[in-house]
C-alpha cells in the first residue's frame, strides 16, 4: 500500500458572532495592518458591514481592503490586490466572502513569498513551510476554500483555470459565521450548497484511498441533504446556516483526496461561458453520477445512505435520479441551454474538459468523447 498522508491543521472558530475571534488571529500572528480581500459585490452588504465593525475593533484604523477581485479570479486581480498589500505594508490577509475572495487572498499569500513571479507560474514544490498569515470568512456556504489547501486562477495566457496548491496555502484560522450568510439570496445559497455536495460526492467516490475524508466526506453529503433546502427556503435559520458553512468546510477537507469528472466539466463552463461554479457543478453531476454508475454502482450505496435513499439494484442512478430532484427542490432547474451555452461549442468544452486535471480521479477514466456527451446529457 502506498503512503497517504493524513493533514487537516486549520484552527475553525464556528457559530453567531464568531467574527468577534478576529482579535484571537491578531494575537496568535502577531497581525497588525491585514488586508482583507474581497469582491466589488460585498462592500455595501451587512456581511461586509458586520466584517468591518469586527476588524475596526480589533484594527481600528488600521486594516486595509481590496475589492477587485471577479468572480472567477483572473491573475491581474492577484497583481492588483499584492499592490494594494505592499503598497500599505500589510502584514496578513484576510480572505472575505465567497471561494473567488478566499481563492484571491491564498493568492496573495504565493505573490508573498514569490513577487517577481506571476501567480500561475509559481513553483508550488519550493513553497516555503509558512507563508504570511491568513484568515478565511465564508460569506457563502460552498467551496469551503477557508479550509482548503488549493486556489483555482484563471490564467492570462490560456483563459483556462489553474488549481494552484500546498498544505502551506490552507489558512491559518477559519471563522464560520451564519449571520454573515444570511444575507445570501435563494438562487446563490442554492447553487452555492451544491458545490459543496458536489465536493462530497466526488471525493468520496474517487479512488484514493484515505478513510478519514471518506468518513468526512459521507457526513457533509448529509448535511447538505438535510440543511440546504431550509437555508434556500429560509434565509434567517441560523442553525441550516451554520450547518452548511460546516458542510462545505467538511466538503473541502474531503477533496485533499480529490475531486471527479463533473469538476472537469464546471471548470471550462466558469472561464468559457461565465457560468457560476457551483451552478454549473449542479447542472452536470446528476449526469456524471449515472455516468459513472454504468461502470461501477456499488461505491454511490454509502452515498444513497447518506441521502437517505434505497440504493436499489443500481445505487449510482438512484442518486443521480435525487440529485435531479433534489436541484428542482432547492430552484436549480436550469440545463447548459438555459445558461447561454451555445451547443455548437460543446466540442470545445469537451476539450478544454479533458485538459482539466480533476477528471483523472474521476472513478470511471473519461475520454473527450465521454466528455461531450456528459455536455449534451446536460444541455
Amino acid at each position: 500500500m502506498s503512503i497517504t498522508v493524513f493533514s487537516f491543521p486549520t484552527r475553525i472558530q464556528f457559530g453567531p458572532g464568531a467574527r468577534s475571534t478576529l482579535a484571537e488571529f491578531a494575537q496568535r500572528h502577531n497581525v497588525s495592518r491585514p488586508l482583507v480581500v474581497t469582491d466589488s459585490g460585498l462592500p455595501g452588504t451587512d456581511a461586509y458591514r458586520l466584517a468591518a465593525e469586527a476588524a475596526d475593533r480589533v484594527w481600528p484604523g488600521a486594516w486595509e481592503s481590496f475589492s477587485g477581485v471577479h468572480p472567477n479570479p483572473i491573475e491581474q486581480d492577484i497583481e492588483d490586490a499584492w499592490e494594494a498589500y505592499r503598497g500599505a505594508n500589510c502584514d496578513a490577509v484576510i480572505g472575505l466572502g465567497g471561494g473567488s475572495a478566499l481563492d484571491a487572498a491564498k493568492a496573495v499569500r504565493l505573490k508573498a513569498a514569490f513577487p517577481n513571479l506571476r501567480v500561475t507560474t509559481i513553483p508550488l514544490a519550493q513553497l516555503p513551510a509558512k507563508l504570511i498569515p491568513m484568515c478565511g470568512i465564508p460569506t457563502t456556504a460552498g467551496t469551503g476554500s477557508e479550509v482548503g489547501r488549493s486556489t483555482v486562477i484563471t490564467s492570462a495566457e490560456t483563459n483556462r483555470k489553474t488549481v494552484l496548491g500546498g498544505p502551506p496555502l490552507m489558512p491559518e484560522l477559519a471563522i464560520l459565521d451564519a449571520e454573515l450568510t444570511v444575507g445570501l439570496p435563494p438562487k446563490l445559497t442554492a447553487a452555492t450548497g451544491m458545490d459543496a455536495m458536489t465536493h462530497a460526492i466526488e471525493s468520496f467516490v474517487c479512488p484514493v484511498f484515505h478513510p478519514m475524508c471518506d468518513a468526512i466526506a459521507l457526513e457533509a453529503v448529509r448535511l447538505v441533504r438535510e440543511y440546504l433546502p431550509r437555508a434556500v427556503m429560509q434565509g434567517h435559520d441560523l442553525e441550516a446556516r451554520g450547518y452548511m458553512l460546516i458542510a462545505a468546510s467538511m466538503g473541502a477537507v474531503s477533496f485533499q483526496k480529490d475531486l471527479g469528472a463533473a469538476h472537469s466539466l464546471a471548470h471550462p463552463l466558469s472561464s468559457e461561458h461565465h457560468v457560476h461554479h457551483g451552478l454549473a457543478n449542479a447542472v452536470v453531476l446528476p449526469h456524471v453520477v449515472r455516468f459513472n454508475g454504468e461502470e461501477n454502482s456499488e461505491q454511490f450505496r454509502r452515498v444513497a445512505e447518506a441521502l437517505g435513499i434505497a440504493p436499489g439494484d443500481n445505487p449510482a442512478h438512484a442518486v443521480a435520479d435525487f440529485l435531479a430532484a433534489f436541484n428542482r427542490q432547492i430552484g436549480i432547474t436550469v440545463t447548459l441551454r438555459d445558461l447561454n451555452v451555445p451547443r455548437e461549442n460543446l466540442p470545445k468544452l469537451a476539450s478544454l474538459a479533458m485538459q482539466d486535471g480533476c477528471h483523472l480521479t474521476n472513478p470511471r477514466k473519461c475520454t473527450e468523447a465521454d466528455m461531450l456527451r456528459l455536455y449534451n446529457e446536460s444541455w
